[in-house]
């Protein structure tokens, strides 16, 4: 008995994968902001103490504001964002204009050799609630690396990166990929996600 409860409760927290066989997911998600999303997601939100992906064409298709509902309910709440060698200096106004408390949000200068580095030791930290990075150069190693780092520190850790490697593997818990619908609308498409399979069906924020 004591072994069947055992095994039960690695099911329960998604450490063992049993052929055939699916354990119970929480929604427990932190909220995104955009209830689209979150309906989409299996636990109703971003994952808790892990790595999000954001894959992106480009910058500046919309990834801070997929993010900015987030960033301003934690830095109003007292809690400290992070960004990790941003590629353009944030325009201070634009993100009060969201509701981010700018006393709140740190800004880390680093060397692009240095900016891994940094951004997994603000995740592992404990004293960041969300922290955002930009790695270029990551493999699966330095990703496995936030993944745990953001579990260690109970963050919210998203490394925002070229789509070109979405189709590479990941350990990140959630991949998000920006693409564009055949009218040119700008669209979300989830491509792996913690809880269940991938939601066919696309976010599209101005639907919202």
């Amino acid at each position: 008995m004591g072994g069947a409860i055992a095994i039960e409760a690695l099911l329960a927290t998604q450490t063992l994968w049993h052929a055939g066989r699916h354990a119970a997911i929480a929604a427990d998600g932190e909220p995104t902001g955009h209830a689209a999303l979150d309906a989409l997601l299996p636990q109703r939100g971003w994952p808790r103490r892990a790595l999000t992906e954001l894959l992106l064409p480009a910058d500046g298709v919309g990834e801070l504001a997929l993010l900015m509902p987030t960033l301003a309910r934690f830095t109003q709440a007292g809690a400290t964002v992070a960004l990790i060698a941003p590629p353009y200096l944030p325009y201070a106004p634009a993100w009060q204009a969201a509701g981010v408390d700018l006393t709140h949000l740190q800004l880390i200068d680093a060397a692009a050799r240095d900016a891994l580095w940094a951004f997994e030791q603000c995740l592992r930290s404990g004293a960041c609630a969300a922290v955002l990075g930009w790695p270029a150069q990551a493999d699966a190693a330095a990703l496995r690396r936030l993944q745990v780092a953001a579990d260690s520190g109970a963050c919210l850790g998203f490394a925002l990166r070229d789509r070109r490697h979405a189709d590479n593997p990941s350990p990140a818990a959630l991949r998000l990929v920006h693409t564009r619908t055949g009218d040119g609308t700008g669209v979300w498409q989830v491509r792996k996600c913690r809880g269940g399979p991938a939601p066919v069906q696309a976010f599209a924020p101005g639907a919202c």
